[in-house]
C-alpha cells in the first residue's frame, strides 16, 4: 500500500505540513507572546524608564545601558534581524552592481 501512495504522488512523499509553514506549536507561542506584549505595552514604557533612570523607593539603580539592551531585545519581536551580507571578489577590481527592474 505504501508503494501505491508513492506511485500516485510521482514518487514524492506528501505527508505533514507544507514546507515553510510554521508548525502549530510555534504559531501558538508566537500568538501568546504577541498577546502578552500588547496587554503590557503601557507598563513596558514604565518598566524601561525605571531601569534607565532607577527608582530609589524600590532600590533600583539607574542603568541606561541595560534599558537600551532590553529595548533592543523587545524590538526584535517586531523588526526582524537582517541577514549579514558579504561582498567578495578581487580587491583590485571595482565592485559592479546590477539593478534588475520589472520583476
Amino acid at each position: 500500500m505504501e508503494e501505491n501512495k508513492q506511485i500516485e504522488n510521482n514518487g514524492a512523499r506528501r505527508r505533514g505540513r507544507p514546507r515553510g509553514s510554521p508548525n502549530k506549536s510555534t504559531a501558538e507561542v508566537r500568538e501568546a507572546v504577541a498577546r502578552l506584549v500588547s496587554m503590557n505595552i503601557e507598563e513596558a514604557d514604565e518598566w524601561l524608564s525605571m531601569v534607565a533612570y532607577g527608582d530609589e523607593e524600590l532600590g533600583v539603580k539607574a542603568d541606561p545601558g541595560k534599558a537600551l539592551d532590553l529595548l533592543t531585545k523587545i524590538s526584535e519581536f517586531h523588526i526582524p534581524k537582517l541577514a549579514r551580507t558579504e561582498i567578495s571578489g578581487d580587491a583590485n577590481q571595482p565592485v559592479t552592481i546590477k539593478v534588475i527592474t520589472g520583476i
